[in-house]
């Protein structure tokens, strides 16, 4: 694990508080995971930046205040890596693993077919992060402690040429009702955030991609794709990462698929 310190102004001193939690943030470089690790750093707490580019989590930890933020380096598709980073950071002790690393985009069956890419990253990553970082939520001395997944309204809907995608994102939130039974009794609570249209750069990437697929602007594509979101908008990234922060400050709930998607689904 590479260790960043931040760099804090030099006329503000900050005294760590003894509540201060330590939080393994995946897919911390950017969107989501970077929202949540500016929100979690706001809260006095400790974020370890887990992702595959250096110059990206460095970028986050340069966003972060207070604390000894560090980067840790691993690709959550590798059991190698993953087995590798806490080889060398067998002390670690976490409160929270927040399972956010994903790839979006679609794929279509053949050569070319991304089907294994996404379902490793997506669905086989968040199960190997979890496994191999529990040993590590085990021994923290919390009374509660948190596994929270990034899902996807698309875990849901069905969407053409996303199939990869989508079961992906509903293969979570089957992972997240298993482990919400199994580690129940160390207090340990599970739960999955559904976000559906999310100003990130995955988000407008996807726009365009589905609207150079047919051929028209992102612009009108965008117009389309609010007409199915009643409050006809994308949620900002800290509209996710506030939700993030508010479950991992309650101890009642669990097992639970959380929507926050702007009204384009509903659910009783």
């Amino acid at each position: 694990m590479m260790q960043v310190e931040n760099i804090c102004p030099t006329d503000y001193v900050y005294k760590i508080k003894s509540n201060t939690m330590n939080y393994l943030i995946t897919g911390a470089g950017s969107g989501i995971g970077r929202a949540i690790a500016i929100e979690i750093s706001q809260q006095n707490h400790t974020c370890y930046l887990l992702g595959r580019t250096e110059t990206s989590l460095a970028e986050t930890l340069s966003l972060l205040k207070h604390g000894k933020h560090k980067i840790v380096l691993a690709d959550v598709s590798s059991a190698a890596s993953l087995q590798k980073c806490l080889t060398e950071n067998n002390a670690l002790i976490l409160d929270g693993i927040i399972a956010n690393a994903g790839l979006g985009g679609e794929n279509k069956f053949g050569e070319t077919d991304r089907w294994e890419e996404i379902i490793n990253t997506n669905l086989t990553g968040t199960y190997l992060t979890v496994n191999y970082f529990l040993p590590a939520l085990q021994k923290s001395n919390s009374p509660t402690k948190h596994i929270l997944i990034t899902s996807s309204v698309l875990a849901r809907l069905g969407v053409a040429n996303y199939a990869a995608y989508c079961a992906s994102k509903a293969g979570l939130l089957g992972l997240m009702r298993s482990w919400a039974i199994q580690y129940a009794p160390e207090n340990i609570l599970v739960n999955a955030i559904c976000p559906g249209w999310v100003n990130t750069t995955m988000a407008q990437e996807g726009l365009q991609g589905i609207a150079d697929g047919i051929g028209i602007s992102k612009a009108a594509f965008f117009d389309i794709a609010m007409q199915s979101v009643p409050l006809k908008r994308m949620s900002e990234p800290k509209e996710i990462a506030d939700l993030y922060m508010y479950l991992l400050n309650q101890s009642s709930i669990t097992g639970q698929a959380i929507d926050i998607n702007c009204g384009s689904v509903m659910n009783s």
